[in-house]
């Protein structure tokens, strides 16, 4: 099929020419804190939510956090293991959650704690804690709290059920705008829930937090940043198109190909771009700048190329004029993404590529938690 025909030659990308983050919509140049807090940064969000994502919303009646039992302790002598059941209320439905929670169990907290958005099978959600997709003893021995939710418990990943959680039970008038929530904006709406949780826990220092995703899962983790600043970190996995890889590159899983391929994702506006990714009013290094002044960190794989890893840096090392022009850092990223050595880890953004194929392995998270442990230590 046409839509399924994907460039991997960078021989054939098109000129890149991008929007200026740093011009207003009425055509004032942005040079200052306000100016880009004021006046830039919330025209860039209302134009995401209008044309790619679909909004959050952050209503609700009633919110209670039950702890529960249905799972045995995989890690006793490491960690305090709790299964957080969230229920949320509005307008006189309710929605239920599940959220697991790894605290370090021999050190005094609270504790920093990283938020990993799954979307591995949710009956192994547990059981994968021994994996590198979700390396729960390396986080604890750092002193890291961690914890997960499955997607599937509030939207399910199909086109034709992914209304069947949250969106039907809360807030089924989205369903009717195009601009309304989908996928990506349930699972944000869940990791938003989830530190509403963090926030009282006494043992979750929830200022030191971060929000991690892999693949879709990274999409999801750089939305819910952007619109949600409780978040220290956001870190994104091999998020490719519509996360971290710049649109107009083109390369690899494109935006017809996304959205074909998965049209319950992203809201009803964004398949007007399909094949006209030139004609988008954003671009993903414009999404990496909404974390600011907030740590961001995306990371690649060098066989991933349906990811676009050239594209992921690209936006990022353009993104993070962010830090300098506006909030007068010193994150750069003189590199080209060919001359990259060694992973980036720095103040405010940073940035890996390994070799091997499209995952989420323990090397990733061994840079994650180097770049967490930087950005947490000047965090009052």
């Amino acid at each position: 099929m046409a839509q399924r025909q994907v460039n991997t030659e960078e021989s054939i990308v098109p000129d890149l020419v991008l929007p200026d983050p740093f011009i207003s919509q009425s055509g004032q140049v942005i040079h200052s804190v306000s100016d880009w807090e004021n006046i830039r940064r919330p025209e860039l969000m209302n134009v995401f939510k209008n044309e790619v994502y679909g909004s959050i919303p952050d209503d609700f009646d009633e919110i209670n956090f039950s702890e529960i039992s249905e799972h045995p302790n995989p890690f006793p002598d490491l960690a305090i293991f709790k299964e957080i059941d969230i229920r949320v209320s509005r307008k006189g439905k309710t929605h239920t959650m599940r959220l697991h929670v790894f605290l370090p169990k021999n050190n005094s907290g609270p504790f920093p704690i990283a938020l990993l958005v799954n979307h591995r099978p949710e009956n192994q959600e547990v059981e994968i804690a021994e994996e590198g997709y979700w390396p729960v003893e390396a986080l604890l021995s750092r002193g890291f709290a961690t914890a997960s939710y499955h997607g599937e418990t509030v939207a399910p990943d199909d086109a034709s059920t992914f209304y069947e959680g949250v969106i039907s039970n809360l807030y089924p008038e989205e369903l009717t705008k195009p601009d309304g929530m989908r996928t990506f904006g349930a699972w944000g709406w869940a990791a938003m829930r989830a530190m509403d949780y963090f926030e009282q826990e006494p043992l979750i220092d929830e200022k030191r937090s971060a929000i991690v995703g892999h693949s879709r899962s990274g999409k999801t983790a750089l939305w819910t940043g952007a619109i949600d600043t409780r978040w220290a970190v956001v870190i994104a996995n091999e998020s490719g198109c519509g996360g971290a890889a710049l649109s107009r590159r083109k390369f690899g899983e494109t935006v017809k190909i996304i959205n074909t391929s998965f049209p319950h994702w992203f809201n009803d506006n964004f398949k007007k771009y399909n094949d006209r990714e030139e004609s988008l009013p954003i671009d993903q290094h414009m999404l990496a700048m909404m974390m600011a002044p907030r740590a961001v960190y995306f990371s690649s794989a060098r066989e991933d190329l349906w990811a676009d890893p050239k594209g992921e840096y690209l936006s990022l090392q353009i993104g993070s004029r962010i830090y300098r022009q506006i909030y007068g850092k010193t994150t750069s990223f003189p590199q080209s993404f060919e001359g990259l050595k060694a992973p980036i880890i720095q103040p405010d953004a940073g940035y890996h590529i390994r070799d091997g194929k499209h995952d989420l392995t323990l090397e990733d998270w061994n840079h994650f938690m180097d770049f967490m442990q930087l950005n947490f230590q000047n965090i009052q």
